[in-house]
């Protein structure tokens, strides 16, 4: 039996080991300045809509920017885009600070400040997440997510706890005079360790509409990504109301101030970064499904204990057990959603994953904050649970497993583009044929073989896939599928992995003896 590698194992790497740190600090000062902003609103104006609305501004901009973000970081330099990312989050950051400091900082000019940080902030992510594991091998890329997961959780903690001390002492303006430190080291640390390059190629780099159409058309054909978004979206959305209400638990249910919402959210990371010490070993022995129906359970049960329960010892009690059962679930699909996706569009997964998630958290937001404003926050947190817990119907046609090496490892094309004169890169579509002439009797066999050929075609780039057989020769198969230009095509035969060139290996054997498979090209004329 194969030896799990140790949590701690990637913290080794000295590089790692840095990038770590400094994320560690920057989530502290994401965490200080949410807190401080939601409660900087229920200060100024009483409403739970709008102290939830501070998480939609927080978390909206990654639905609306991580994706393009994605592309850009697969496709660009990424030291480049971090380091400007954080440069903008500093003014921003700099510009809140001053406001409040200065008596001059609203409830709009808040949530939109908060917003500008939010966007570069979704700017950022997917290429850092994506290049702080670079320094990691594979093989321990779950603990290293892990490892990220729990000093996340850990600022969900010191973050809050520390914000509600300075709140309560020195007032809002000071919280968020702190957050542009902790984002200058941020980028001290990029400055460093910068990211690793991306491999050199021949192939004309994608654009950012293309790009971003190869990450979501990768995403819909990979059925294994596909299911991993769908139910961090589900777990997402309905997880949502407890974060977001979190001020208003504090305030009617707890009697509670700055200091007391602080600790509620301090719980809350405490027990993420508890349980992120054991949920490499709980994966391993029950297998993610296990681990998300758990999560599910419990996170449900904690909701409907904060919507009906007023005794504080419990309600921080079941605050602990709530962030547990979030970094079980969230880490679990983070990793999952990474070890699936092949280095060409891993920062387009990672985006995608915080599109799902972050998107579904500020939309679910705003509608909890809405429904608690409108019924009331009991009413609001139990629907929520109840639709927490109905997201474990998604296991059985959506179930989650982690990427194998050879599914995301790229192999080389069979054989050697044979053309008269190379298109522009730009022309076409392109529309490509290969001949297959089949053992008789093998048509119902073949069929399903190659029938598994069409996911792979479609994620790597084709628009189009189809299988037609010759009327005048009755063994004879054409595959035909087409491709947007030249430029896609070969972007989409580097793409292929080993895992589908197993399954072409499979079609394949089905030919007659000696028989090899022609394949022909065209352009699009008119």
């Amino acid at each position: 039996m194969p030896v799990t590698p140790s949590i701690w194992s990637p913290l080794r790497q000295p590089a790692f080991r840095g990038l770590w740190f400094s994320g560690a600090v920057f989530f502290i000062g994401s965490g200080m300045q949410s807190m401080a902003a939601a409660w900087l609103m229920v200060e100024l104006t009483g409403s739970s809509f709008l102290a939830a609305l501070v998480q939609t501004a927080v978390f909206l901009p990654m639905f609306l920017l991580a994706l393009p973000a994605g592309v850009l970081a697969d496709t660009t330099d990424r030291q480049r885009l971090i380091s400007g990312a954080l440069i903008a989050l500093v003014g921003a950051s700099f510009l809140l600070a001053a406001l409040v400091l200065l008596g001059w900082g609203g409830p709009a000019s808040v949530l939109f400040l908060v917003f500008v940080c939010g966007c570069c902030t979704a700017v950022l992510t997917p290429a850092w997440n994506s290049s702080v594991i670079d320094p990691v091998p594979r093989e321990e890329w779950a603990q290293a997510i892990t490892v990220i997961s729990i000093a996340y959780n850990a600022a969900r903690a010191i973050g809050p706890t520390l914000a509600g001390l300075v709140f309560a002492r020195l007032g809002a303006g000071w919280v968020f005079a702190f957050t542009v430190i902790t984002t200058v080291v941020m980028w001290q640390s990029i400055r460093r360790w910068p990211p690793r390059p991306h491999p050199p190629s021949r192939l004309p780099p994608e654009r950012l509409w293309g790009g971003t159409l190869s990450g979501l058309r990768f995403a819909w054909h990979s059925r294994i990504v596909l299911a991993q978004l769908v139910r961090v979206m589900a777990y997402s959305a309905a997880g949502s109301a407890l974060w977001a209400l979190l001020p208003v638990i504090a305030q009617r249910q707890l009697n509670a101030g700055a200091e007391g919402f602080g600790l509620l959210m301090g719980c809350m990371g405490s027990g993420a970064v508890l349980v992120g010490l054991v949920v490499g070993t709980l994966r391993a022995r029950f297998g993610l499904d296990a681990i998300v129906a758990a999560a599910c359970v419990v996170f449900s049960a904690v909701m409907l204990l904060a919507a009906w329960v007023q005794t504080p010892w419990l309600i921080y009690g079941a605050m602990m057990c709530g962030g547990a059962a979030w970094m079980a679930a969230m880490s679990t699909f983070n990793s999952a959603t990474q070890a699936s996706a092949p280095p060409w569009v891993r920062s387009r997964a990672v985006a995608l994953h915080i599109v799902a998630s972050l998107g579904a958290f500020a939309m679910g937001s705003a509608f909890w904050g809405a429904v608690s404003d409108v019924t009331s926050l009991s009413a609001a947190l139990s629907a929520a649970a109840v639709l927490m817990a109905a997201g474990l119907l998604l296991a059985r046609p959506m179930p989650l497993r982690m990427g194998e090496q050879h599914e995301v490892t790229q192999a080389q094309p069979w054989e050697d583009l044979f053309v008269a004169a190379e298109p522009n890169p730009e022309a076409g579509p392109v529309a490509v044929e290969l001949g297959y002439r089949i053992l008789a009797g093998q048509d119902r066999a073949f069929l399903d073989a190659i029938a598994q050929l069409k996911a792979h075609r479609r994620r790597d780039g084709a628009t189009f896939w189809r299988v037609y057989k010759d009327l005048g020769e009755p063994s004879r198969y054409v595959e035909r599928f087409i491709v947007s230009s030249w430029a896609d095509y070969l972007h989409q035969r580097a793409r292929s992995t080993v895992a589908d060139q197993a399954l072409e290996t499979e079609v394949r054997q089905f030919l007659q003896p000696g028989e090899g498979v022609p394949m022909s090209h065209y352009i699009a004329e008119r």
